[in-house]
């Protein structure tokens, strides 16, 4: 009976239909999910909506030697997470060899492209901004290039901290950066490389004022929402700001902080993301914060709180909670 069922649990694995999944947080019947959403040490979260499920990747938050894998979370309601192991590391990414983080997603076609920086690159071809695909969003994932999709510093901006934007006109554009520089590409269809802008170069600088780090880009109501995150992403002044513009390459006027620490709740709150949920017509601010009384900067969770907006469409200032979102099950 073991040989039958080592032999069964063989095949599936060749078949790539066996993965690492742990239920890790909450249950359907609760009516909250609670922050942090999973327990274990994660940050940059990116979030998404795929099928009827919520997917959260973010960066294993570990000193930079020990970050060389990701894992994912799935969840049908905001409140019961799967944990899905090691769904890429830099056993597959040649390249890679410390530092992973700050996931970006995008799904085209039947394909997941999964966007990620490696190697915390300081010079040219060190490292940089990878790309790799899958056939699900829980992986596995193949590097797609064997090298990264961009290695250089081009405008003072380090590549990291990637996010990928499809527009209405279906353009894929590339924002990325640290060092408190930010640049913004056009993906080519298949995601191997850039299209020139009208003056033939490659990226164009969009920095905003203030910003450090991880862009994050959305529509509402026509107009283009550019956020980012400001401060020490160690320290109790990591926030998160935003401007608004009438086109995805600004410019960005930085309009003023919108996710930040509460003393009583969670310190450094910053490097988010924004879920939209269009049947309930609610947004969804993800990110991650230190637990109260922390000091290792790597002690970071990931939450989740809902934003709001006024009558002229302003963010209104996010309020970072204990107790979390409702549960908001997907129907399709």
């Amino acid at each position: 009976m073991m040989k039958s069922l080592l032999s069964l649990w063989l095949v599936c694995a060749s078949l790539g239909v066996c993965s690492a999944q742990t239920h890790v947080a909450g249950s359907s019947g609760s009516s909250a999910a609670g922050n942090p959403v999973f327990p274990g040490r994660y940050a940059d979260p990116e979030g998404a909506i795929f099928g009827d499920r919520y997917w959260i990747f973010p960066t294993c938050s570990e000193p930079f030697d020990e970050q060389v894998s990701f894992d994912a979370f799935s969840s049908p309601d905001l409140v019961t997470w799967t944990r899905h192991e090691r769904i890429i590391d830099t056993a597959e990414v040649k390249w890679a060899r410390r530092a992973m983080w700050a996931p970006a997603i995008l799904k085209k076609g039947r394909k997941y492209y999964f966007f990620f920086g490696a190697n915390d690159i300081h010079r040219d071809g060190e490292g940089g901004i990878g790309v790799a695909v899958a056939k699900r969003p829980q992986g596995p994932y193949k590097d797609l290039l064997g090298k990264p999709l961009i290695d250089r510093i081009i405008n003072g901006a380090q590549p990291i901290d990637q996010f990928v934007f499809r527009d209405q006109d279906g353009t894929c554009y590339l924002y990325y950066g640290g060092w408190r520089h930010c640049n913004v590409g056009k993906l080519r269809d298949d995601f191997t490389g850039f299209v020139p802008f009208e003056d033939g170069s490659l990226f164009r600088e969009v920095t905003p004022e203030d910003y450090v780090e991880g862009p994050f880009l959305f529509i509402r109501d026509g107009r283009y929402y550019f956020m980012w995150s400001e401060g020490d992403w160690g320290a109790d002044n990591y926030r998160v700001a935003y401007a608004i513009a009438d086109n995805p390459l600004g410019p960005f006027k930085r309009i003023g902080v919108v996710l930040q620490s509460d003393p009583a709740i969670g310190t450094g709150a910053g490097h988010h993301s924004v879920i939209f949920e269009p049947r309930s017509g609610r947004y969804y601010c993800v990110y991650h914060r230190h637990p109260v009384g922390s000091t290792d900067p790597n002690d970071r969770v990931v939450c989740i709180d809902e934003m709001h907006f006024d009558e002229q469409g302003r963010i209104l200032p996010i309020v970072i909670t204990n107790e979390g979102v409702a549960a908001n099950p997907l129907r399709r």
